[in-house]
């Protein structure tokens, strides 16, 4: 069973940075497709960036536009830097993690993922 294991967040001021990991572990295929979402209490999981598992396709939601990046090493982890970060970031972050046939695919839906991490919760104080 694929594994993806989070670490990062926090608490942080308005205007600050943290940054998040996610490493995937127990890969059953050779490609996935790999993203970030977010949720807070009411409301729907929300999509906050993608990346191919080549690294050189990238998608973001416009909210994060501008102030976050997802990146990825050449092993099996992938990374969301977040800066700038306003109390509207406040949320419980995922990362997720898809089969793929491509080494360039994106997805921006969650129901479109097989695999979550545990979740970690950002706080950003005003």
């Amino acid at each position: 069973q694929v594994q993806l294991v989070q670490s990062g967040g926090g608490l942080v001021q308005t205007g600050g940075s943290l940054r998040l990991s996610c490493t995937i572990s127990k890969r059953t295929v050779s490609f996935y497709v790999l993203g970030w979402f977010r949720q807070t209490p009411g409301k729907e999981r929300e999509f906050v960036a993608t990346i191919s598992w080549s690294g050189g396709v990238t998608y973001y939601a416009d909210s994060v536009k501008g102030r976050f990046t997802i990146s990825k090493d050449n092993a099996n982890t992938i990374y969301l830097q977040m800066n700038s970060l306003t109390p509207e970031d406040t949320a419980v972050y995922y990362c997720a993690a898809d089969p793929s046939l491509s080494t360039d695919y994106v997805l921006a839906r969650d129901y479109e993922y097989a695999y979550w991490g545990q979740g970690t919760q950002v706080t950003v104080s005003s």
